[in-house]
């Protein structure tokens, strides 16, 4: 990222890799309930299409988690965390923690990174996140998105049930469902979040708006947060539908979004719009805080333990 003094030591590699993992699954765990109320909204069109029914059992962010809380306890907003902070250490590790390498990958070393090889690091982060962890994604939303019935039944008892069972009765295949509609998803929302951030920062910097501190972080990072939900959510709808769907409902992602196009209409892409954008707008501000405190304190734990005098 940007912001490096001159004097200052360049945090390694597997300081930013390790510390982008922590600082995820650090937001990940403030921002759920938000990432859970999206969950429920994006689907809730299909679940209307499939059992004809009319009444909107969902309304907005709030009446969402309100509704979960009282007909399926305070818990059910933390559906599919284990698997939600499995993801976070594997995505967030590799499409942050290694955006600044694959920049520097991009410019041979060079420091002056252009727009350009800034969208296309985050792009090959964003694809290679998802190459690593998809199942981990596939089974946070089904966690999500299954919703407690009377008699205490549930889709999946525990995170390694889910595995077990889409891998038992959908194929191994079936752990990477929705994976090309992801790995889009993953490149859009690297490229808005990283390369607005480092925008940001940089601008305000430059113009000497701010000093390289939690102000500076806070408003790039909200600034980040905006403009990848206005991106970011067409995809994320079709993904999330498509991950949660069963075998054979949609023949690929393309068919989904299709369908939601043609019962839906249009508006249908950005449903759950509210949830992303308190979502991510705070995940991004609690993230790129704790990432870059992260990282400060891992280097300077660094220097001194190679020169304790």
């Amino acid at each position: 990222m940007v912001g490096m003094k001159p004097t200052d030591i360049a945090p390694t590699a597997a300081t930013k890799f390790f510390g982008a993992g922590t600082a995820a699954c650090l937001a990940d765990l403030v921002t759920f309930p938000l990432d859970t109320a999206k969950v429920r909204l994006q689907i809730q069109g299909e679940s209307e299409a499939v059992q004809g029914a009319k009444v909107v059992k969902y309304r907005g962010v709030f009446g969402t988690i309100t509704t979960m809380v009282r007909t399926e306890g305070p818990r059910s907003l933390y559906n599919g965390l284990v698997a939600g902070l499995q993801r976070q250490m594997s995505f967030a590790s590799v499409r942050i923690g290694l955006y600044d390498s694959m920049k520097q990958f991009y410019t041979r070393g060079s420091e002056n990174a252009g727009i350009v090889t800034r969208l296309m690091a985050g792009c090959t982060t964003g694809a290679m996140a998802v190459a690593f962890a998809q199942p981990t994604d596939v089974v946070k939303v089904r966690f999500q998105a299954q919703v407690r019935v009377a008699d205490g039944g549930r889709r999946y008892n525990s995170t390694m049930d889910a595995y077990r069972t889409i891998a038992r009765d959908e194929g191994v295949r079936g752990l990477w469902r929705g994976c090309m509609p992801n790995i889009t998803r993953n490149a859009i929302v690297n490229c808005a979040e990283l390369v607005t951030y480092d925008i940001i920062k940089e601008l305000i910097l430059k113009y000497d708006l701010m000093t390289d501190n939690l102000p500076c972080h806070f408003t790039a990072a909200f600034g980040a947060g905006f403009c990848t939900t206005v991106v970011a959510s067409p995809v994320d709808v079709v993904k999330t539908r498509f991950m949660n769907s069963g075998a054979g409902q949609y023949r690929s992602a393309i068919h989904c979004a299709v369908t939601m196009l043609t019962n839906e209409g249009p508006s249908a892409f950005y449903k759950g719009f509210m949830p992303s954008f308190l979502r991510l707008g705070s995940w991004n501000i609690v993230m790129f805080v704790s990432y870059e405190q992260i990282k400060r304190g891992m280097t300077r734990a660094q220097q001194s333990w190679e020169s304790p005098f």
